[in-house]
């Protein structure tokens, strides 16, 4: 792995944040900048420890939920926005669960692209595609994406901590329909979002944060999150926080958590 610590190594940005890097340096990573670490200290501030604690649940759920789809037979596995493929990723996940699978990750993050291909180079039947999630055509168009993934057998879709990155004016409701329809029955929709619900002050003050980072934050409320699993049947046990979805569904007491976590299942 780069250590980019030192902020030497060429072609990057070191002077503003950036969303894959931040999360990476939550995660415990080195991928990241001072200016990056600046930043999601702030909003480890701002939700007294919970950010961390938060991601790292979430990436928990990423890890089960893809292993759940291996198990399930899926051996397909679209990760979009995936920012840096470090610190137990889906293809980890996904060929320890199942040696045959295939793994394609989506950065539109240039610098991320080409420090994921590095991490990727002996990586097997493992892709990385430079492309935007919000041009879907051009997503599954895309050589590394049809090379490696077959649309007529089922694909588990990952949209993993990275719609709330996208603006309601980009209508995202209707990009996550794009490709669901592009996929065959029996596909998943593995699903984690920032939801406005349960500490909307500091979501704000989170949000003012992002303004100055690689994208900007938008958390939405449960509702509006439920709405992306249209036309997915929602698996067991629905749309909940990490560590319940971790625990079956059965309910914590303690500490909350502003993300919200689904996988359905395309009828």
């Amino acid at each position: 792995m780069t250590d980019f610590s030192d902020g030497a190594s060429a072609g990057l940005d070191a002077s503003s944040p950036n969303v894959a890097r931040m999360y990476d340096y939550w995660l415990g990573g080195k991928d990241n900048f001072a200016a990056d670490r600046e930043a999601a200290e702030r909003v480890v501030k701002i939700s007294e420890g919970r950010v961390v604690r938060g991601v790292r649940l979430n990436r928990a759920f990423l890890g089960g939920a893809v292993r759940d789809a291996a198990e399930a037979g899926l051996r397909q596995f679209l990760d979009l926005g995936s920012g840096l493929p470090t610190r137990e990723n889906v293809h980890e996940a996904a060929t320890r669960a199942r040696p045959d699978a295939r793994v394609v990750h989506v950065d539109n993050d240039p610098v991320v692209c080409a420090h994921g291909r590095a991490l990727l180079a002996d990586a097997g039947h493992v892709g990385f595609a430079e492309a935007d999630l919000r041009r879907p055509d051009d997503v599954l168009g895309h050589p590394a994406v049809s090379g490696l993934l077959d649309f007529s057998e089922p694909v588990a879709l990952l949209l993993v901590s990275v719609l709330h990155f996208v603006d309601d004016a980009e209508d995202p409701h209707a990009l996550v329909a794009r490709y669901r329809d592009a996929l065959a029955p029996g596909s998943r929709l593995i699903l984690s979002h920032l939801a406005s619900d349960a500490f909307p002050e500091r979501m704000a003050q989170a949000e003012r944060v992002y303004e100055g980072a690689s994208a900007r934050l938008g958390a939405r409320p449960r509702a509006r999150i439920l709405e992306f699993f249209d036309g997915f049947d929602l698996l067991h046990p629905g749309l909940t926080g990490p560590r319940e979805w971790l625990d079956g569904g059965v309910s914590v007491d303690g500490e909350r958590f502003a993300g919200l976590v689904g996988v359905g299942e395309l009828r």
